[in-house]
């Protein structure tokens, strides 16, 4: 299937590892352009070789820290008239309600609110007068099933989705969608980190740990980074111009609900 993406141009967030580089190198293979972005030099270059190697889409990396001012700026100053706008950011860690203080509530904010809000408010006119848009936000999961111990990261991101959802009214008229895509237990390095606490906290080995992630999922596998950013691609294409303002979730059959 032929995706009409060949020389878009996109912005994918926080994408030299995990889950949005999987997006970038989908998209950059579909013909898109991509400019990538990341804190770390070393894994923004090897970020960059393996898209260049793909021979297809561009690809320009930007060292930059998204939760700032300076760094949104440079992101978008490398693609001003982006068709496509992945966000993506780092979640604050699990925690307990009565440990958190204003800081640490902040910080998710900044992050996993104003940082992606800022960057849709920067491209969003552009694709608008363009006739041509996609916007996805990368979220979690439990934004639809909470869980107390995230509660930074769903507090923030929650908000984003509904923001997020009343803007996708607005924008449709212009064939420009907004859709959010929430995954749980992917092969990222976000569940190695999973995988240590519960090491520690449980006393058990890495095997044990892993383990116990992959009972607690419905397929009984991580989901694969590969399969997360062939969805967010497809997500893109001219073929999913009717769908926006959604909730994608992407965790092998667990959620529970029926909405």
């Amino acid at each position: 299937m032929d995706l009409g993406l060949n020389g878009k141009k996109a912005i994918v967030c926080a994408s030299s590892r995990g889950l949005g580089k999987a997006c970038a190198i989908s998209l950059a293979r579909e013909g898109v352009d991509v400019v990538i972005n990341g804190l770390h030099a070393e894994h923004l270059d090897t970020a960059r070789v393996e898209i260049e190697a793909l021979g297809a889409g561009g690809v320009t990396a930007v060292l930059a820290d998204i939760n700032t001012e300076a760094g949104r700026a440079d992101l978008i100053a490398a693609c001003p008239d982006a068709d496509i706008l992945v966000n993506n950011n780092e979640g604050p860690p699990p925690g307990q309600f009565a440990k958190w203080e204003r800081k640490d509530f902040q910080a998710a904010i900044d992050a996993n609110f104003m940082a992606p809000v800022f960057m849709i408010q920067a491209l969003l006119e552009g694709m608008k007068e363009r006739g041509f848009g996609r916007i996805v936000n990368i979220t979690s999961a439990m934004v639809k099933s909470p869980r107390s111990a995230m509660g930074l990261s769903t507090s923030a991101r929650t908000g984003l989705t509904a923001l997020c959802k009343g803007l996708s009214v607005d924008v449709a008229p212009f064939n420009v969608t907004i859709n959010n895509m929430l995954p749980e237990r992917f092969d990222t390095d976000r569940q190695k980190f999973m995988a240590e606490m519960a090491m520690k906290i449980k006393g058990i080995s890495r095997e044990e740990a892993i383990a116990e992630i992959h009972e607690s999922i419905a397929a009984k596998r991580m989901g694969t980074p590969a399969e997360f950013g062939d969805a967010c691609t497809f997500l893109c294409s001219v073929q999913a111009g009717f769908i926006s303002g959604q909730n994608l979730q992407l965790d092998g059959g667990s959620y529970s609900g029926l909405i």
